[in-house]
């Protein structure tokens, strides 16, 4: 890596949880120049804009989620236990979630669909790779005859999924209530349970 890009990769791991607690709109150049102790022409000698920093925040931020759970996931044997993870780890996950500012998935899509349409589309990106995965995994147990055949609408699944645990991290976020993040995570479980 050469010292550029170790520059560009040193911005974008200071300025990741700033972006993904205040939002695009309310970070300052200020913030990102406190975040990594360089200043405005060293920020935008490696970056275009603060869009593009954004961005490279928002994929930074969603990696790190993707890779915890993909690790936990790699462990699991059967499609049920590597679904089953996802509710698992955002509730066990929800504590530093929250102190870095919520799911950066959901923050993003939420403040960017009608105002940033280049990070609408990398939120709506990330939800489709994340659904994809879920398709897949309840493909697999569909044909490895883990979970049954019929009556079941993998997208379906997995969109209910999806919305369930956002949902569940957003009225939790606003409510300061760990229980109801509890509570939805069990329907979620739930709903996976009911494939076998």
């Amino acid at each position: 890596m050469s010292k550029a890009e170790k520059t560009r990769q040193f911005i974008i791991e200071k300025t990741a949880p700033i972006f993904n607690q205040k939002g695009y709109a309310g970070t300052s150049l200020t913030d990102l120049t406190e975040a990594t102790g360089l200043t405005k022409g060293s920020i935008y000698g490696n970056f275009e804009n603060k869009d593009e920093v954004a961005i490279e925040a928002f994929k930074f931020n969603v990696k790190k989620l993707q890779d915890t759970f993909k690790t936990e996931i790699e462990k699991k044997s059967t499609y049920k236990e590597k679904l089953l993870v996802y509710p698992t780890i955002y509730s066990e996950y929800f504590t530093k979630l929250f102190l870095n500012g919520g799911c950066p998935i959901l923050n993003t899509a939420i403040e960017a669909d009608d105002t940033h349409p280049v990070l609408k589309e990398a939120a709506n990106n990330a939800i489709l790779s994340w659904k994809n995965q879920i398709i897949f995994a309840i493909n697999k147990g569909i044909d490895a005859g883990e979970f049954r055949a019929q009556n079941i609408d993998p997208e379906a699944t997995a969109l209910s999924i999806i919305a369930t645990i956002e949902g569940a991290i957003m009225i939790t976020k606003l409510s300061g209530k760990m229980n109801n993040l509890s509570t939805i995570m069990l329907c979620v479980q739930k709903l996976i349970e009911e494939l076998v």
